[in-house]
């Protein structure tokens, strides 16, 4: 008798290019090879319909996000009040399927009581409440500011409500904290599923230090405006910046130094090819939420990263990587590793990490454990 599992996503999960719907999508491509019968339910707000699911899933469902107004409410965070739709309850109700919440996001119908089953579980992706403080703290717009510090307060309030249910956390710390803090009943560290199925970095030397992400996100822009003051503007070896839509004035702080140029909305070929010749990944972060794609890309795919605790912590990738967490760090470590060859034991190393932590299809069969 098959098995089957609906799935409520944030998001739509194709294309898989960001780290929450990468986790998405790649979970679904393991449920199809046990043979489960995957309902995918997903908000849509600008994504569009994707056929692709259509390879990996039973059936794929689309809902409109309630953007603007219509999705705001006094009394819950807007991620959550923007996500709720009467005809997607009324199909989670119609069987005796589990369900996955993909995120708080899209739980509305879990505290509302619209949806009756008890066979759930919520995979989170990290501590809102935490997340949307410090994403504040990092906004230079007084409007984006009030409103992330708002989402704040009221996502510590909604995120207690599901202390009853199963929670699926994308890291250790993720979910010692709703133990903690919310005394949920049953916490479950889950790794992420990625897209790597095998290592493809190279050994040897590269000719460059990269950091890549989406330049349009203000926390990754504070960044790279961090690295060029604190770094680079003294370690004159070469320093590569690559993401969508760089700030005018990141690329004029970039301009002002010759060792450093901006790769700006590079293709997924071109940013792949950087990240294989780069030979130091340089990955600070300002906050610890869920695991970034970036970090992923680099480990699996590039030679030494360079990271803080921020970026590191509760991943299960601290062993590939090495730590610094001041800028002084920072600069004696990318200069050292900028000479150190990457080795065939290097790449060993990696290869078992990606066998131990992030065997997509084993968590897929734990998964089905968990919720059956």
């Amino acid at each position: 008798m098959a098995k089957h599992l609906h799935i409520v996503s944030f998001d739509v999960p194709y294309p898989a290019d960001y780290g929450g719907v990468m986790d998405v999508f790649c979970k679904i491509k393991a449920l199809h090879q046990l043979g489960v019968a995957v309902h995918l339910h997903c908000f849509e707000y600008g994504r569009g319909i994707q056929p692709v699911l259509e390879q990996y899933c039973a059936e794929v469902h689309y809902y409109e996000r309630k953007e603007g107004h219509k999705g705001f409410s006094l009394q819950l965070p807007y991620i959550v009040a923007s996500r709720n739709d009467d005809l997607l309850w009324e199909r989670l109700n119609a069987d005796p399927y589990p369900v996955l919440f993909e995120g708080v996001h899209c739980t509305y119908g879990l505290t509302s009581g619209a949806v009756k089953k008890k066979n759930v579980a919520v995979r989170l992706h990290n501590v809102e409440h935490e997340y949307y403080k410090k994403l504040g703290q990092w906004e230079t717009s007084i409007v984006r500011k009030a409103y992330m510090h708002h989402e704040s307060r009221l996502l510590n309030r909604y995120e207690e409500k599901l202390k009853e249910y199963i929670i699926l956390s994308i890291s250790e710390d993720d979910a010692k904290k709703y133990k903690k803090q919310f005394k949920a009943n049953q916490a479950i560290h889950f790794p992420a599923f990625i897209p790597n199925t095998m290592v493809t970095s190279k050994p040897g030397t590269g000719t460059f230090v990269l950091y890549h992400g989406n330049l349009s996100v203000a926390e990754n822009e504070k960044v790279v405006i961090w690295l060029l003051e604190k770094v680079f503007h003294e370690l004159e070896i070469p320093f590569v910046i690559a993401g969508k839509n760089p700030s005018a004035k990141l690329k004029q702080q970039a301009r002002s130094k010759q060792h450093i140029c901006v790769v700006e909305n590079p293709e997924e070929a071109e940013l792949n090819d950087l990240i294989q010749k780069a030979q130091v990944h340089i990955l600070p972060s300002f906050t610890n939420s869920g695991i970034k794609l970036k970090l992923l890309n680099a480990v699996f795919n590039g030679r030494h990263v360079l990271a803080n605790e921020e970026m590191l912590k509760g991943t299960g990738l601290e062993q590939a990587c090495q730590l610094a967490s001041n800028p002084t760090e920072f600069k004696y470590q990318a200069f050292r590793l900028f000479h150190k060859p990457f080795t065939e034991n290097d790449i060993e190393l990696r290869e078992g990490l990606l066998q131990k932590h992030f065997n997509n299809l084993e968590h897929a069969k734990q998964l089905m454990h968990v919720l059956l």
